[in-house]
């Protein structure tokens, strides 16, 4: 006999969670949409006449030969540029250990379960594909990554708004797959080590975080100071982005008395429209830029390593996320909110079967120095994407009516005191102030109906 419980999976979030949740996914879907944006400039910039320029400007040098940092135009926005991206990735996790839905160990499981299992079966995925089409195994990861603004850019593109229990399970979701991204760039694709320079990063991380600690501010004392540490880390072997994490996660992310917002949610107000609005979207042009014709599309479809990737991003999301979330709300007898399904379980983890970001940065690295098959594995990616992308919207749009109903009613605020109603149903000063609303309503309505009775009965008299 099953033990009753009271716990509940995609349940109400707390009101401060709520509206952390829609400020970030708000940013995050602005950013997505112009990364959507950049990866069809890319597209069309590499495919019209004008590709030569393409490969001339991704390829151009510049920076400071003496410090190791001589680096393309492509090269920089992928480990430049995308530095700050997984800085603010870094807050993200820091704030979801502290503050958000991973600080409660028995509420995180389920998530994580999700997220651990959607990255190990895409990995499956591929491997299975290139063990049985003697494939390379290199590309494992590429497959295991969820960009969650370019999920969130198809979400606005086809009008649909998810209710805040699913946005902030897909956050939650793309947060961990990020975590797992870092780890994996971290231990797999790093290079011969630099002790020298990574020592001083250490040194460097070590003088950030006791800045931190004293309360130093002042941003001209920190944008050197991580610059170094970047320039540092870059020629230490590891992988540059790695800083940015480690940065990130150095921030404070719960407040003390008298604070409105912590630094780390502070510096992420600030930091996150330069992640979203330039450093990813240059990043998507400098590496979605890929040949896209009829033979090449084939290519995707037949080769192990391609295939690979398109199965894993399609199929193994898919199929890990939903599954790892069934088998974890019953090993934990979670009930699931009565207001959703589990087909909308389903279509949450095909839309995170869209890799972009960190799926092309990964197939960077794990095919380094054959050009080729680099350029395959992105078309993959890209293709995987909007199969995954074109699979959710049919899938989302079959529950779209019950979605607006259930958003509708979490923000509706019928005493317009800026608290949705749906959070206020405990407390008496609400009800005391529908009354009143209700009661001015229904003395106008009396008022409205006698001026109307008298308006008819005039009109009845005879002339």
């Amino acid at each position: 006999m099953s033990v009753p419980t009271d716990r509940k999976f995609l349940g109400r979030l707390s009101l401060p969670e709520r509206q952390f949740i829609a400020d970030a996914l708000r940013a995050e879907t602005v950013g997505g949409v112009l990364l959507l944006l950049a990866a069809v400039a890319a597209l069309v910039w590499a495919n019209s006449p004008l590709s030569a320029s393409y490969e001339t400007v991704s390829d151009f040098h510049i920076g400071p030969a003496a410090l190791g940092l001589d680096l393309s135009i492509q090269h920089w926005a992928a480990d430049g540029l995308l530095a700050i991206f997984f800085f603010v990735a870094g807050i993200e996790l820091k704030r979801e250990l502290v503050a958000g839905e991973l600080r409660d160990p028995k509420a995180a499981m389920l998530p994580v379960v999700a997220a651990l299992c959607g990255m190990a079966a895409p990995a499956l995925v591929y491997a299975l594909v290139n063990a049985v089409g003697d494939g390379s195994m290199d590309g494992w990861a590429v497959p295991t990554a969820t960009d969650i603004a370019f999920a969130l850019a198809v979400l606005a593109v086809i009008g649909t708004s998810l209710p805040s229990a699913l946005r902030a399970f897909l956050l939650t979701l793309a947060v961990v797959d990020d975590l797992f991204a870092i780890l994996i760039i971290a231990i797999f694709f790093t290079s011969d080590l630099n002790f020298a320079a990574l020592g001083g990063a250490v040194a460097g991380l070590a003088v950030f975080w006791l800045l931190l600690h004293k309360g130093v501010r002042g941003w001209y004392v920190y944008v050197p100071l991580a610059l170094v540490i970047w320039g540092l880390m870059y020629n230490s072997g590891v992988h540059a982005t790695i800083a940015g994490v480690a940065m990130g996660l150095m921030l404070r992310c719960t407040t003390r008395d008298g604070e409105e917002h912590s630094p780390g949610e502070h510096i992420e107000h600030m930091v996150r429209p330069l992640s979203a609005g330039l450093a990813v979207p240059l990043f998507a042009l400098f590496s979605a830029g890929v040949s896209i014709t009829g033979g090449a599309i084939h290519d995707v479809f037949t080769q192990p390593v391609t295939l690979g990737v398109v199965l894993g991003l399609v199929v193994g999301k898919a199929i890990g996320i939903f599954g790892g979330t069934w088998l974890a709300a019953r090993f934990t007898r979670a009930e699931l909110n009565p207001d959703l399904a589990w087909p909308d379980v389903f279509a949450v983890a095909t839309l995170a079967g869209i890799g972009f970001t960190v799926s092309l940065l990964i197939g960077e690295l794990a095919f380094a120095g054959d050009e080729v098959l680099t350029d395959e594995v992105k078309a993959a990616v890209l293709i995987g994407s909007l199969i995954a992308a074109v699979l959710a919207s049919v899938l989302l749009k079959l529950r779209v009516r019950k979605y607006q109903i259930l958003v509708s009613a979490e923000e509706r605020d019928d005493d317009e005191d800026g608290i949705p109603d749906i959070y206020e149903e405990d407390n008496p000063e609400y009800h005391l102030r529908m009354a009143e609303i209700y009661e001015r309503k229904a003395a106008e309505h009396r008022q409205r109906a006698q001026v109307a009775g008298a308006s008819r009965d005039g009109a009845d008299r005879p002339a």
